[in-house]
């Protein structure tokens, strides 16, 4: 892919929002990380709808739980840093994907459910982590980082040996 796919005001205004989506998942994992009292116990107990029982049963068990935070926590940060610096930003853009996903399915904002935590708005269907969610699909199919990011290098190392094991070859 090469820059003149984009126009310029395209090209910055997607890498403005693949930076922003990964602020927001970089700070959320130093929140957690910073907070020793943190812990997915609460949100998972307060899971409603067809997967309630699945997200139960992991903060029911504490080994699972201690896992699934640091896999919480350690997840946030490396897909916001992975989309910030534009680093393997496509398995970041994937891993936050999953990972919203599983938040979705464990608040879905549909009718007749309702949570004991606070929510920021009133939603039917749509809420914040589905609009995050959507975004970095739509991030997918626009790979900036190969443009402006560190998978620049990356992926420019491997075309280049590549290129060069097929011409030795010929």
């Amino acid at each position: 892919m090469k820059n003149k796919n984009y126009s310029k005001s395209q090209l910055s205004m997607l890498v403005i929002l693949r930076v922003i989506i990964g602020w927001l998942f970089l700070y959320e994992g130093l929140v957690k990380l910073i907070d020793p009292a943190w812990s997915s116990f609460g949100y998972l107990m307060d899971s409603q709808g067809f997967m309630s029982g699945f997200y139960k049963s992991i903060a029911a068990d504490q080994g699972v739980l201690n896992v699934v935070d640091i896999m919480n926590i350690y997840g946030l940060i490396a897909i916001g840093l992975g989309l910030i610096l534009g680093c393997l930003a496509r398995i970041a853009k994937i891993a936050g994907i999953v990972l919203l996903t599983m938040y979705y399915l464990s608040h879905p904002p549909f009718p007749g459910l309702d949570y004991n935590l606070p929510t920021e708005g009133n939603y039917l269907i749509v809420n914040k982590i589905f609009v995050e969610l959507v975004t970095l699909a739509v991030l997918l199919v626009f790979p900036t980082s190969k443009i402006i990011g560190m998978d620049r290098l990356i992926f420019k190392k491997k075309s280049e040996v590549g290129s060069k094991q097929s011409a030795v070859k010929k």
